[in-house]
């Protein structure tokens, strides 16, 4: 009688313990990937600097009433640090050292871009999602580049050092210290762990350009008109590259503004039917 009295109590036990243990067990959460970045829009074209400039380098009065172009330009020295073989370029990223002149600080900015083909950028933002550039990293500024013929996507991580205000840069040693000390993780890991510092140390200064920019506005956008003298191909002269650019939330927008504005430049005979290549120039000449 003993013997049966235990063997029940144990099996009450057991059953009770199954129980507990099958009201308290959940399914593991599932875990959902993250949102793809939300990018916002910058429509850029290139204008002809022989018709858009005068002897002097300063916009033509047509252009400044036509886009209300504030003056006097803005002034700020650009350079971009890559090595030898513009390795970091050739794996998809920019390093920017820039300089304005009226700012107390020094800008650098590292930058990954994602070709779009055939206007599907949901495409390529599902490219950078896999990659870790999504909704969820906020240290990254997603934007569409939206030029004649192509879109980039890019990723745009900024940082700041304290300067003074005016027109100088530190040495290109002290410059790339900055650089390499504030160097963003995802470009550290690219290709492999620590590439980024390792390339990122062996590059140099490409530049600095002293760009000017004008403030101005094109049917209620907030619109700029920048020129850099670049170093010709032949590096005896200089090639005077102009590039006019606005910037918008919305697609839409872009669309319908980028299309107004190209119907604009066209009419005028200011538009150069091409990309701009600015930074790839910068990088190849310098």
């Amino acid at each position: 009688m003993k013997l049966k009295v235990k063997t029940v109590k144990t099996f009450i036990t057991a059953a009770l313990s199954a129980v507990m243990l099958s009201a308290s067990w959940q399914a593991p959460a599932t875990v959902e990937a993250a949102a793809n970045a939300v990018p916002t829009y910058e429509v850029k074209f290139l204008l002809n600097s022989d018709l858009v400039l005068n002897d002097d380098l300063t916009l033509r009065d047509q252009v400044k009433d036509i886009f209300h172009m504030e003056e006097p330009a803005a002034r700020m020295l650009v350079e971009y640090f890559d090595t030898a073989s513009l390795s970091l370029n050739d794996s998809g990223w920019n390093v920017r050292f820039r300089k304005k002149e009226d700012k107390k600080k020094y800008e650098m900015t590292y930058k990954k871009r994602y070709a779009v083909t055939n206007g599907n950028i949901t495409a390529a933002l599902d490219q950078a999602n896999r990659e870790g550039f999504s909704a969820a990293d906020t240290n990254y500024e997603a934007e569409i580049d939206w030029g004649y013929s192509k879109q980039t996507l890019s990723f745009s991580n900024n940082k700041d050092e304290s300067a003074s205000t005016g027109l100088t840069l530190p040495s290109s040693k002290d410059a790339l210290e900055m650089l390499v000390s504030s160097i963003p993780g995802k470009l550290d890991k690219t290709n492999a762990p620590g590439w980024g510092t390792a390339a990122l140390k062996q590059a140099y200064a490409h530049g600095p350009v002293l760009v000017s920019k004008y403030s101005g506005t094109f049917e209620g956008l907030e619109t700029a008109i920048e020129l850099w003298p670049i170093v010709s191909a032949d590096g005896n002269g200089t090639e005077n590259i102009v590039e006019i650019s606005f910037k918008t939330d919305q697609y839409q927008t872009a669309a319908s503004g980028r299309e107004q504005l190209l119907q604009l430049l066209e009419s005028k005979g200011w538009l150069v039917p091409a990309d701009s290549l600015k930074t790839n120039l910068v990088l190849e000449r310098y």
